[in-house]
């Protein structure tokens, strides 16, 4: 006898619908699992068989045929073990085959029973909806998670009992019910402040411009000027997430196997990876490709520590999600593509004792190691950052000023009215920052006046900057003019565009 259940896989973000046929035919036991699984789907069947032998059902003792169709796509994780338990079962003629093939089936099964969390359950409960199947029969710990998506009734389960009883009518599963509009107001409160930050306006201000045009930001100054601090608090002065980009982010977080707290991300991402970070561990990667810190950042910011520290080759692999907000991760089998449009935040020494520039004599390092030090940043990654600031070490009168600083709220509304006039001029070409822009939208958006061409062009030829970094000046001029309020670049913006690059002649050259 044959039955059928249905369940999701997950390729990258994206998921995809699964027919679970089993057939309990006459013959020698055996189980088999065919429709291109992996080793943990392959072990399914002993996790299915003990669970339903302790829960009391009965197991078959004759060739029992799992298909997971379509077969030419790749099957992971354990979420298969829930259907293919009820397949089992509906097969055997203890279940209606009718009643177990309407509503989407996923769950980990322990050996007495017990149904485990998956990874992946928000975009599985996204495709749900876009195929309009209304019910979904997921674990409790997934059950938030997937119901916040409108419009798919979920019911979890957290026991093989549960289902089965459901299934035989004997107590029906209860809805869970969510908003995801109820968890933003949770965003408002932050534990930092930009407030908390002493003195250090000038990176402040920088920091102003970076969340208002989405740009790529640099830090450089000694330890304890508050590096870290700055880059902690761009998130609280950036926009507040929108529900299609919470939604966007969270599915990155659900595939990854870290929305276990929480159903929604609704704050913006900070990730912070250390300088000892693998390739795959920060772009992507690895057998079966899963999403790396770039990707986890997607709608926040990244902050790499240590800019220096960590090594070249995994720094230049950082080109391509800064120029086209996604990484592409190729593997024989198969090639995903995870988003991943963030802020880069780099913090780095101004040399390895971290006080060249500093108080005279501080400093012990030799011109060929400072030179070594900052060589270790290509030229193309730093062309990719559009704000070079210098953080100095903080004024022993600036901490104990009593003068109250701004605090992220405040920055965080004129970032917004910034943004906002961004939103209508690209309303039409779909992009959304000022750093987004191509060199076509340059052109057409970044107009400038013959005093402002002869300033850049003279800062071009001073400080030997590459075309990449001219149409940066030009769009940092164009977020400070959105800031004014101005719909025209004067000279004044471009000044200080061009203020924010001269790390390329002091450090670099």
């Amino acid at each position: 006898m044959v039955a059928k259940t249905f369940a999701f896989g997950v390729l990258g973000i994206r998921a995809f619908l699964v027919e679970v046929e089993v057939d309990v035919a006459s013959g020698l036991p055996s189980f088999t699992v065919v429709g291109l699984p992996d080793n943990i789907v392959r072990e399914s069947k002993e996790r299915v068989k003990s669970a339903l032998l302790n829960c009391g059902y009965p197991f078959p003792m004759d060739r029992v045929t799992v298909n997971l169709a379509p077969a030419h796509l790749r099957k992971e994780g354990a979420a298969f073990d829930l259907p293919i338990a009820v397949g089992v079962l509906a097969a055997s003629g203890f279940l209606d085959p009718e009643t177990v093939a309407r509503p989407i089936l996923l769950g980990e099964l322990s050996l007495d029973g017990r149904v485990k969390a998956v990874s992946g359950c928000l975009p599985m409960a996204i495709h749900a909806k876009e195929l309009r199947r209304k019910t979904m029969i997921v674990p409790s710990e997934n059950a938030s998670e997937a119901a916040v998506v409108d419009g798919t009734e979920v019911l979890p389960v957290s026991h093989l009992a549960e289902v089965v009883e459901h299934f035989r009518g004997l107590r029906p599963l209860a809805k869970t019910e969510a908003s995801a509009l109820d968890l933003f107001p949770l965003a408002s409160r932050d534990p930092v402040d930009l407030s908390d930050v002493k003195g250090q306006e000038h990176a402040k201000r920088a920091l102003e411009v970076a969340a208002a045009g989405g740009h790529n930001l640099l830090l450089v100054g000694p330890p304890g000027s508050g590096k870290t601090m700055l880059a902690q608090r761009l998130p609280t002065i950036l926009p507040p997430l929108s529900l299609e980009e919470s939604l966007e982010t969270s599915q990155i977080y659900s595939v990854a196997g870290l929305l276990r707290d929480q159903p929604l991300i609704v704050r913006r991402p900070f990730r912070h990876p250390h300088h000892t970070i693998s390739d795959a561990g920060l772009i992507g990667g690895g057998h079966v490709p899963r999403p790396g810190e770039v990707s986890l950042a997607h709608n926040g910011v990244l902050f790499l520590d240590e800019f220096p520290e960590f090594r070249r080759n995994i720094l230049d692999l950082l080109r391509q999600p800064l120029e086209d907000g996604q990484v592409t991760i190729s593997r024989a089998s198969m090639t995903l593509t995870y988003p991943a449009r963030f802020t880069l935040i780099a913090a780095m020494n101004p040399c390895p004792c971290g006080f060249a520039g500093d108080r005279p004599g501080r400093c012990r390092c030799s011109a060929s190691e400072i030179q070594r030090y900052r060589s270790r940043i290509s030229g193309p990654i730093l062309d990719r950052i559009d704000l070079h600031v210098d953080v100095p070490a903080v004024n022993i009168q600036d901490l104990h000023s009593a003068q109250p600083a701004e605090s992220s709220h405040q920055v965080r509304d004129r970032v917004m009215a910034a943004r906002e006039r961004q939103r209508a001029r690209f309303r039409n070409e779909g992009i959304f920052t000022n750093a987004a822009m191509s060199p076509k939208d340059v052109k057409r958006h970044c107009i400038l006046d013959p005093h402002g061409e002869r300033l850049l062009h003279e800062a071009i030829a001073t400080l030997h900057l590459s075309a990449r970094a001219y149409h940066r000046i030009l769009k940092v001029a164009r977020t400070v003019a959105d800031l004014e309020g101005s719909e025209t670049i004067a000279p004044q913006h471009v000044l200080e565009a061009i203020q924010y690059r001269t790390l390329d002649r002091t450090l670099w050259m």
